[in-house]
């Protein structure tokens, strides 16, 4: 073995990376951390497609229901908890396992974001100010005016992830996704980067038997007790906006089921835009885990 190495399970949502990352973690004998930037509160979990209890039972997950919707988390705490957690399994175990399909919460584990200026106050009021009278697409027509790259790649639905953006352009005139594609830095272990893929049809039949799923487990009524909080960050998210528009009457049940499942396949073709330029992953079939832990075997 050539060093401790962190496996990373990636891909589109619905594809199958929990029940690989349980698979391959058992193969391995380790745990797993999430990288998925809203399975981490507890309170929403049937719209976030979390592992259940008999799914956490067989292995120990970190990061998953980690803090609350009410708390002020970013990319960056993340970097430095999971960090100080792989250091600590490290002594533990001769692998560990990080899996989830949000892109920077994986980038930042791999990489770090060095040096981004401090939060101005002045400036962050004035995009709040401009969200509320102009609405998100103003946002969006000046992040792709000034930053196409990160504009291509950031989830446009999220206004906190496109002023973040506007933020660092305006303190310090240079692209927010500048910063992204710094060199890496040095980490003290090996990365082995896993893809799982499959046919954009089976992907979406995927989404939507999912989403049929968290319809039956009780989304709406798990939406219904915290509609109070619809103007939190965590909750503006795919499943829950849906939902709200429904208990809200904007639109009936039916066409929320339709809305999420659309939005959910919109949200996967971002992922996979945003895991496609990374050239270090090698991409396997969710189905193909013999073949998965062979080129664990011959990496680490």
């Amino acid at each position: 073995m050539k060093n401790k190495s962190l496996i990373i399970i990636l891909g589109p949502t619905a594809v199958g990376k929990t029940e690989t990352s349980i698979k391959i973690a058992q193969t391995f004998n380790t745990e797993i951390i999430s990288a998925d930037s809203r399975q981490i509160y507890k309170e929403i979990k049937i719209g976030t497609g979390a592992p259940d209890e008999t799914q956490l039972a067989r292995i120990k997950h970190h990061f998953i229901h980690h803090i609350s919707i009410h708390d002020y988390y970013n990319v960056s705490t993340y970097e430095v908890e999971v960090l100080t957690l792989i250091e600590k399994l490290r002594k533990k175990y001769n692998c560990v396992i990080l899996t989830g399909g949000s892109g920077m919460y994986i980038d930042v584990i791999c990489h770090g974001i060095d040096d981004l200026p401090p939060v101005d106050p002045d400036v962050r009021k004035e995009l709040i100010e401009k969200h509320d009278k102009e609405g998100i697409e103003s946002l969006r027509f000046e992040l792709k005016r000034i930053d196409p790259d990160y504009y291509a790649k950031v989830d446009l639905q999220n206004p906190k992830r496109i002023m973040k953006a506007l933020e660092v352009y305006y303190q310090t005139g240079i692209p927010y996704s500048s910063f992204l594609t710094r060199p890496q830095k040095k980490r003290p272990f090996n990365i082995i980067k896993i893809g799982l893929m499959l046919g954009h049809q089976e992907l979406y039949a995927r989404i939507n038997k999912r989403v049929d799923m968290m319809i039956s487990q009780g989304l709406a009524d798990e939406a219904k007790n915290l509609i109070q909080y619809k103007h939190l960050n965590a909750l503006k998210t795919v499943g829950y906006k849906e939902i709200f528009e429904y208990l809200d009457n904007n639109i009936n049940l039916e066409k929320a089921i339709e809305l999420i499942k659309r939005n959910t396949r919109h949200y996967a073709r971002r992922q996979l835009t945003w895991f496609k330029r990374d050239k270090s992953i090698t991409w396997f079939h969710p189905g193909e885990i013999d073949h998965m832990i062979e080129f664990i075997n011959r990496s680490i």
